[in-house]
């Protein structure tokens, strides 16, 4: 397998990147570096800076390495960004995906997987259900509608061109490498400032001093492997990566201060736009392929420990 990951200097694809050379595998990552960093990726690959805008750097890229599978996770990934500047996201999310399919149609790509959100394009989630790949999306704020719309044309690509694809709905993905400022986490951003001794914001869920709002939280791991599955397995249609359970933003805050033995000093503040109250899925499709799911505990404790020795 030839492997291309694009935003494959990210949080979730260095460790897609890591993990298929630790398996012998060729690996090239395309990445503008906005946000992903060169020291994100520990292992041999072909490095290619380039932004998936850019069409025609992006053609000769596939014409030259010649790539059998790609991972497509290069994306504008923080929904309060796109709430500020949607056609910034649009461009990235829509017209940037556009380019990557383009390509893999032409270049013969035998797999495709792409890297879509289920904590955002279903909408609210009632705090007794799960959401199903079935439910029909309801995107609130621009980030998801751009995804949703990257997933319609996926289908698309597939009917007209043949292009074999997987899209995985990741919940809210926390872990070693993730960028507590370039990229959204409440679980990086927690762990950074608590380390720093600086003040902690909690969004409100409804009203300000409530517990925040709940989340799926999956661990960066486990979602490398589902991937690894998926791309190897070439799943067809889309699956969410979850573990099924919602934890509050106040959850969380004590379970990083327990792990990093920290007293938080916390702001509250009310509810965030774009945010949505309850996001909980349903794992039960790609369980039946996976199903080892860190839990939050030890996930909290793993991340926090690599945060503290970043930080040494």
């Amino acid at each position: 397998m030839r492997l291309l990951v694009t935003g494959g200097a990210g949080f979730i694809g260095s460790h897609i990147v890591d993990a298929e050379i630790d398996r012998g595998n060729e690996v090239a990552v395309v990445d503008n570096f906005s946000s992903g960093k060169r020291k994100n990726i520990q292992r041999e690959a072909e490095i290619f800076e380039a932004d998936i805008r850019d069409r025609e750097k992006i053609f000769k890229i596939f014409e030259n390495w010649k790539p059998t599978h790609v991972s497509h996770h290069a994306a504008q990934a923080s929904v309060s960004v796109s709430v500020q500047h949607p056609q910034t996201d649009a461009v990235i999310n829509i017209i940037g995906t556009l380019n990557i399919l383009d390509a893999c149609a032409n270049f013969g790509v035998e797999h495709l997987v792409f890297a879509s959100t289920g904590g955002a394009i279903y909408g609210e989630v009632p705090e007794t259900s799960k959401a199903s790949e079935d439910w029909t999306p309801k995107p609130q704020s621009p980030y998801a509608a751009a995804k949703a719309t990257a997933e319609m044309y996926l289908e698309i690509y597939n009917k007209s061109y043949g292009l074999s694809y997987t899209t995985l709905r990741y919940a809210n993905v926390y872990g070693p490498k993730q960028d507590p400022y370039g990229e959204a986490g409440v679980v990086a951003i927690f762990c950074e400032r608590l380390i720093k001794d600086l003040p902690v914001i909690l969004y409100a869920r409804q009203k300000k001093g409530d517990n925040g709002c709940i989340r799926d939280y999956v661990f960066v791991k486990d979602v490398e492997l589902v991937h690894s599955m998926a791309i190897r397995k070439k799943f067809t249609g889309t699956y969410n990566v979850s573990t099924g359970k919602g934890t509050s933003t106040l959850q969380v805050l004590q379970l990083i201060s327990e792990a990093l033995d920290k007293k938080p000093n916390i702001d509250f503040q009310g509810p965030r736009p774009g945010d949505l109250e309850v996001s909980i899925l349903d794992n039960a499709k790609i369980s039946k392929y996976f199903n080892n799911w860190t839990s939050f505990k030890d996930g909290i404790k793993e991340t926090a420990e690599w945060f503290l020795f970043s930080h040494k």
